[in-house]
């Protein structure tokens, strides 16, 4: 039965069909050809609404709703003209900027293409009119994109935590020092592009001139509220004054009142439109999540992850093989699935076992974000670089391919963060 239900999915996405109801084919199925089977429609309905009756839940759209209305508000381009205030003349500066703009943008996001498609938009054709390579500037946002996911508030950290009853507010904690290490890893690797490839460096200190020309206390009065955007979420939830739901509620209204109010670049009319956006963004992923949920209960009617556990009990002994292995099947899953529908699958499978070798939940929950949210940028279908690819009149592989040894500089950080706990845990106590 385990091998009918996960045939009829993997069927169903080989033939295009979306990921939600590949699940639910996969969900009912069993019931269709065994009318005696326990998990009926009923049992699957009500699977579904238990599964979402939770406020953390909310933490979802009200994260998505206020990393639009940022987006919008030109957050990005004041971020990126304070970090390049300060490293913009270093060697490699105005790229290692782009990249803390991720970095600081994935706070403000907690969505991988979302980070990719607001510092790209901005960033992209500034660094090809400073004289860099397009497609390499293409593939340095779409790699760094990847961290809307890694540093909190990430949407993949709410919903492993939804399907494992781990905690979010630990997992938001333990994913800034690895997305912080990752960052460090992608600047390292861009300072040695950039000194064997050489830059325009009249165009870059002529730009760097002009933004220093505002003063430095002006750039960083212009991004004041940009950068306490993470500071007022974060330090919220990590001082326990909200939940992690209560803070995606205050990040909406943070938003709305500096963009309309401080930044004037949104108006009244705009909130309208940023609400049903927001409704038919969030509709696809919300019935993901129930039917994630349903699709869990089937398979742990038919004894699937105690399946998993003896099979993987039988054939590994090691932790260090474990992580491996795990590293390995998580970077290929990658390339076809999203980071959110594969945590929700794997992650109650994978739980029990990682448990019994002594991997920690919250570190489990790190290594398999961080190594799915490569696939943002590993073809085929790599997400980020769909959303890069239009920005520069190229297509996605072409940009893929030169993302490849930014990938292999990424897979260095995650080998570190997988093998060495203490980077996901040393902030959680």
């Amino acid at each position: 039965m385990i091998g009918i239900i996960f045939g009829v999915f993997f069927l169903c996405l080989i033939l295009g069909i979306p990921i939600a109801m590949a699940m639910g084919f996969g969900t009912i199925f069993p019931a269709l050809i065994d009318p005696s089977f326990q998990g009926d429609l009923q049992f699957v309905v009500r699977s579904m609404i238990k599964g979402v009756d939770t406020t953390s839940i909310l933490a979802i759209p009200l994260f998505m709703l206020s990393g639009a209305i940022m987006a919008t508000g030109g957050l990005s381009k004041k971020l990126f003209d304070v970090f390049a205030v300060f490293i913009g003349k270093l060697r490699g500066g105005m790229p290692c900027a782009v990249i803390v703009t991720c970095l600081f943008y994935g706070a403000i996001s907690g969505s991988g293409p979302a980070t990719c498609a607001a510092v790209g938009a901005m960033c992209i054709p500034f660094l090809t009119d400073l004289g860099y390579d397009k497609t390499f500037s293409a593939a340095l946002v779409a790699t760094a994109g990847g961290l809307g996911v890694i540093i909190p508030p990430s949407i993949p950290f709410i919903a492993y935590g939804l399907v494992t009853n781990t905690s979010v507010g630990d997992l938001f904690t333990a994913g800034i020092i690895p997305g912080c290490l990752i960052a460090l890893t992608l600047m390292i690797y861009t300072v040695v592009y950039c000194a064997r490839k050489g830059e325009d460096r009249g165009r870059i200190e002529s730009h760097y001139n002009e933004l220093r020309s505002k003063g430095i206390l002006h750039v960083i009065k212009d991004g004041f509220w940009a950068l306490l955007t993470p500071v007022i979420i974060l330090g919220g939830i990590y001082t326990g004054i909200v939940t992690p739901t209560e803070a995606a509620c205050v990040s909406v209204f943070y938003a709305i009142i500096v963009c309309l109010f401080i930044y004037r670049s949104v108006r009244f009319r705009d909130l309208l439109k940023f609400f049903q956006e927001g409704v038919k963004t969030y509709a696809p992923l919300g019935m993901m999540l129930a039917l994630a949920q349903a699709f869990m209960k089937i398979l742990v009617l038919v004894d699937a992850p105690q399946s998993l556990a003896d099979f993987l009990s039988a054939t590994i002994s090691s932790k260090v093989v474990f992580l491996l292995l795990l590293n390995l099947i998580l970077f290929l899953m990658g390339m076809v699935l999203d980071v959110g529908p594969a945590i929700m699958i794997l992650a109650p499978m994978l739980l029990p076992f990682a448990s019994e070798l002594g991997v920690n939940p919250i570190h489990l929950g790190i290594i398999m974000t961080v190594n799915l949210a490569a696939g943002f940028v590993t073809p085929p279908f790599g997400m980020n670089l769909f959303v890069a690819a239009p920005m520069i009149q190229s297509d996605a592989m072409t940009i893929g391919k030169k993302a490849l040894p930014l990938i292999g500089t990424y897979c260095i950080a995650l080998l570190l963060i997988t093998f060495v706990p203490w980077f996901s845990l040393v902030l959680v106590g």
